[in-house]
């Protein structure tokens, strides 16, 4: 068996106006859908974060894999790892969202060839993984400060007829009573059992003060996680830590690097959380010195794969980690992986986090997962168990190529509503 063809999409699905410490997002979502297909007509699908500079490095890894075997993964992975090497300098990038070349490019080639063996031998790649621990994955609803707008063509106006979830998406929620309302929404639609607030946006007190409305609103019944995204100091961190003892479930990157976090995790009583500091095999052995964390959450866009990830969950697992898992603005195909990826992880100690919600668009057939309070199910069938929707293709590749966006650039677009604003890598 060879994969005879490598088609590469990108694709725009529509965004709200979320803010986040690196700024504001873009009225859509960029993404890239790739779908390797053998000289047997079997179809191999993954969903990787989109960039006209991934695209084009996608694009130069064909020889390294068309003619392959999808099962010699190892081999592909060394011939894709001598190609790169001069140009992917393992650095993430200063933003909450990575940025390195290659392990966005073996994920995307990994979870295709997984789906196409999956086909071949018709079980599902969480069989391939070492077979299915748990049918449900549990998943954490993710708060945003926001602008009022529902993204897309629409960007900060609303649909006046929308109503439920759709409508509360499109709200602002700048202030506690925003935030709560979102909050109510959320779990009301989807049943979750446990609540993230994205911070990192407003000066420290004001997210505290939401975080403690959060609790006071829904008790111990729901754990609540936090995240500024590693833009507070050491003083700030630990400052405010201290005052969410006691209401954070973990907490997470509030400070940038592994030293920095190590000083606040041995001064406040929380478990604190990373996809910052710890994000590569390499950061490993620096975390295990100096103790940076707690949980790690994994992303297997980021980590290089669904087998890197469980190699991972073997790691924390013997140097006193939890494993939980990040998330990006995604749909049906990367979830459908990270489903699969959960199905077979030896714990759940924490509900997995997902963007899922504020999209509203979908490729896959069927329309979008349904979430059964929290839990979505994993999908059955061989390989990942979804399919194509061509048409919801197309009509997303046009919209990538009618909104002008090729990376993310949340300053940029936070610009748009504070003229001047910049990132800062410490704000408070």
């Amino acid at each position: 068996m060879k994969i005879r063809e490598m088609h590469i999409t990108p694709i725009a699905a529509v965004d709200p106006p979320l803010l986040n410490a690196a700024g504001l997002h873009a009225p859509y979502a960029l993404r890239i859908i790739i779908e390797l297909i053998t000289d047997g007509n079997v179809s191999g699908l993954s969903e990787i974060p989109g960039s006209e500079k991934i695209r084009k490095h996608l694009e130069e890894s064909r020889e390294e894999i068309i003619g392959k075997d999808p099962f010699n993964l190892t081999s592909i992975f060394r011939s894709l790892e001598r190609k790169f090497a001069a140009i992917d300098t393992n650095q993430r990038g200063e933003q909450s969202w990575d940025q390195r070349i290659l392990v966005h490019i073996f994920s995307a080639v990994e979870v295709a060839c997984l789906d196409i063996i999956g086909k071949e031998t018709g079980r599902g790649i969480s069989d391939l993984l070492g077979g299915t621990v748990r049918e449900q994955i549990p998943f954490s609803a993710y708060l945003f400060f926001k602008h009022k707008g529902a993204g897309g063509e629409l960007g900060f106006d609303i649909d006046p007829s929308a109503s439920g979830w759709a409508a509360a998406r499109q709200a602002p929620a700048l202030d506690v009573k925003g935030i709560i309302a979102q909050a109510k929404a959320m779990c009301e639609e989807f049943g979750f059992q446990s609540v993230k607030l994205k911070g990192g946006v407003f000066a420290p007190e004001v997210e505290v003060e939401c975080l403690k409305a959060l609790h006071n609103e829904f008790g111990n019944r729901i754990p609540l996680r936090f995240d500024p995204n590693g833009v507070w100091s050491v003083e700030t961190a630990i400052r405010y830590g201290k005052e969410m003892e006691g209401i954070l479930d973990y907490y997470e990157d509030p400070v940038r690097s592994q030293e920095a976090m190590s000083i606040v995790r041995k001064a406040v009583d929380i478990p604190v959380a990373t996809n910052m500091c710890t994000t590569s095999f390499s950061d490993i052995p620096g975390s295990i010195r100096i103790g940076s964390e707690d949980i790690i959450l994994s992303d297997h866009h980021f980590w290089g794969g669904l087998r890197a990830s469980m190699h991972l969950e073997r790691i924390c697992s013997t140097f006193g980690r939890k494993l939980s898992m990040h998330s990006n603005s995604h749909l049906g195909i990367s979830l459908a992986a990270m489903l699969h990826l959960g199905a077979v992880l030896s714990e759940l100690p924490y509900a997995f986090d997902t963007h899922y919600p504020w999209q509203k668009e979908e490729v896959i057939k069927g329309g979008k997962f349904r979430f059964e309070d929290g839990f979505i199910s994993v999908p059955k069938g061989p390989g990942l168990g979804v399919e194509l929707d061509r048409e919801a293709l197309a009509e997303l590749h046009n919209n990538y190529n009618r909104c002008g966006l090729t990376h993310r650039d949340d300053e940029i677009e936070m610009q748009k509503v504070e003229p001047g604003w910049k990132f800062e890598l410490t704000r408070w």
